[in-house]
């Protein structure tokens, strides 16, 4: 596409180069033919110039791509994006938001399945549920952010995972992300730490925001949260902290692999790679892109959070902005972190993953 853009740049130049160039001396003769010639290369210079600017803009794409992504930090890589190409017309942007994280997720794959969306960006093991479900029709072109929980508490008695057996644990939905990653921390801690699983108490929220109310009441309770419902949470009470950061906990039982926790992804309809192979590529570079702005910029990119309505304040989607983990990972990297995140969900639950772990078409320009 690159290369398509450059030679139009350059047919526009060597045109107005023409138009422009020194007329031979005139004589009475030659004016009438000079004028008509000067006048039908300006005007193919002017057409030249006009196709190449509608090439070069974005507005030249006949059909948008359609994008679905959920109200959270797995949209913060798009905010600069979403400003600068939707007005254009090269994408059409939907976040889907729910209080039930299921229930949203839900949402676009519905749209995924009944090809509503090419694009999608949803939690890494719905991803591999809607592979399954679809008989490998999607593919995951990206990792678009990494571990966001923490567990969040004012009780100052808890300096292990050891501590919290007696305790009671605030999440939300039982079956996502935050609970299997949970459950799996939990057990392995217990094995290491010689306390049981369920000497630790799950109660289940249907929001985050019901799980920052309590913590707000009575900072000794604990709650695991995802960012930015973290920063909100330790913003209305001075007493709370992170007791724990998820993904600095994942790592380290990850040492022996690639392997990392991983909150959400990109996923592509099979059907719209193959008719529409370079716009796929196209989102990646755009992605990539966004994605480093809303790290490079975070005052622009607060703005824009707020302007999506993923957080409600500027100055706590700045804070909350380096928790989010946003990041940008394809090919063999996001093959191996991926897959072996899922490896880990599917030995606690199949079901977690769709009921099997997705072959290796499932990862997009991994070798």
């Amino acid at each position: 596409m690159k290369k398509f853009k450059s030679a139009a740049l350059a047919f526009a130049l060597a045109a107005s180069l023409i138009g422009c160039s020194a007329a031979p001396s005139e004589t009475p003769e030659t004016k009438e033919a000079s004028e008509a010639q000067n006048a039908s290369q300006t005007q193919e210079a002017s057409q030249a110039q006009n196709a190449s600017e509608a090439q070069k803009s974005p507005e030249t794409q006949e059909t948008p791509v359609r994008v679905g992504s959920l109200k959270g930090p797995t949209s913060i890589g798009l905010v600069h994006m979403m400003e600068e190409d939707a007005e254009a017309g090269n994408y059409e942007f939907t976040m889907a938001a729910a209080a039930d994280e299921l229930l949203a997720a839900d949402e676009l794959l519905a749209s995924v399945v009944s090809e509503k969306l090419d694009i999608a960006l949803i939690p890494a093991n719905v991803a591999s549920v809607l592979y399954q479900k679809t008989e490998g029709q999607v593919s995951v072109i990206d990792i678009n952010t990494l571990g966001v929980l923490s567990i969040i508490s004012g009780d100052s008695s808890i300096a292990s995972w050891s501590d919290l057996a007696g305790k009671t644990v605030y999440l939300t939905g039982k079956g996502t992300t935050p609970d299997y990653v949970l459950q799996y921390l939990l057990k392995e801690h217990a094995s290491l730490d010689g306390f049981s699983p369920e000497d630790v108490t799950l109660e289940y929220k249907s929001e985050a925001a019901e799980i920052a109310v309590i913590l707000k009441e009575n900072p000794e309770a604990v709650g695991l949260l995802p960012q930015p419902f973290a920063t909100v949470a330790m913003s209305q009470n001075e007493a709370l902290q992170t007791v724990f950061d998820l993904t600095e906990e994942w790592d380290k039982l990850q040492t022996e692999n690639n392997s990392r926790l991983v909150t959400g992804v990109t996923v592509v309809r099979n059907g719209f790679l193959e008719e529409h192979p370079e716009e796929v590529e196209a989102f990646l570079e755009r992605h990539e892109e966004s994605a480093k702005l809303a790290l490079e910029e975070p005052d622009a990119t607060a703005s824009l959070i707020v302007k999506t309505g993923i957080i409600e304040k500027e100055p706590i989607a700045k804070k909350a902005l380096p928790s989010c983990s946003i990041v940008f990972i394809e090919g063999n990297e996001m093959k191996d972190a991926l897959s072996g995140y899922l490896e880990v969900l599917f030995e606690q639950d199949p079901k977690s993953v769709g009921g099997s772990l997705p072959g290796d078409d499932f990862y997009y320009g991994a070798k």
